[in-house]
């Protein structure tokens, strides 16, 4: 009876390891050609996407390379089933030399001449019109995990106060529209040469415009520069849910408003 017990015991115990083995093995696959949870670590991206919004990476939308596994382990050269992203995706990426993953707008396709000048975005030497779109207002309150606080255009701002910036609505060449934050004139990266995007490569750039590190910002100068193909992750489409608190278990930092909130 003993060594029923004992028998019953260990075959309970296996069968959990074997349950929890191939539960692993089939998140990794649908993590691997499905879909990647992101969360948002900056402000970077406002006010399309905020501080603590969580989101689903679709990675169907542009193929596969070895970035679509975690830590780099697909065995791909280059990418397959791929399909190229269109200007204005909000795009996941793998950074080509920090190793982590950023999230981007595509701005420039391979060809194009991209420049600001005076804050405004030049596209193949035509400006992208900007039209005046209201003020973002946001409390001034740390936020995520690591307690930042938002810069603001109304400064001074007391903590809990209303947090006010500029916001224009920008249409690409193609029609697309999308918001634009404009924290600062003259911000030095307001002003820029002339980037010619390589081929097989893509120009990405932060919504939040003046706090924003992105391909204005050579690699050789300690920035992102140009962004090849084989490190693209995947397409931003939806916000599943959105905390502004720096744990999940604060419920009343949730913010009900932008769950399942499109990313346009």
């Amino acid at each position: 009876m003993a060594r029923t017990k004992t028998a019953t015991k260990e075959g309970g115990i296996w069968e959990t390891v074997k349950t929890v083995f191939w539960a692993l093995v089939i998140a990794g696959v649908f993590r691997t050609l499905f879909f990647q949870p992101f969360w948002i670590p900056s402000g970077s991206m406002k006010d399309t996407l905020l501080i603590g919004d969580f989101l689903f990476v679709n990675k169907m939308a542009y193929g596969y390379s070895r970035y679509s596994c975690p830590f780099a382990l697909c065995p791909i050269d280059g990418r397959i089933l791929g399909s190229e992203p269109e200007r204005g995706d909000v795009v996941v990426f793998r950074h080509p030399t920090r190793g982590v993953d950023f999230i981007k707008r595509v701005i420039g396709l391979p060809g194009d001449t991209v420049q600001m000048r005076n804050g405004q975005l030049i596209l193949n030497g035509q400006p992208v019109p900007q039209a005046p779109n209201g003020v973002f207002v946001e409390p001034k309150l740390p936020q995520g995990p690591a307690r930042t606080l938002p810069r603001c255009t109304n400064e001074p701002v007391a903590e809990g106060g209303d947090c006010e910036t500029p916001r224009f609505t920008e249409t690409l060449p193609e029609g697309r529209s999308h918001d634009v934050l404009n924290i600062l004139d003259d911000w030095p990266l307001d002003n820029t040469p002339v980037f010619t995007v390589p081929e097989g490569s893509y120009f990405f750039m932060g919504d939040n415009r003046d706090n924003s590190e992105d391909s204005r910002v050579p690699a050789i100068a300690g920035g992102l520069g140009f962004v090849p193909a084989e490190f693209l992750i995947g397409r931003a489409d939806r916000v599943i849910f959105s905390s502004a608190g720096s744990s999940l278990l604060y419920f009343w930092t949730w913010r009900p408003d932008r769950f399942f909130h499109g990313v346009h």
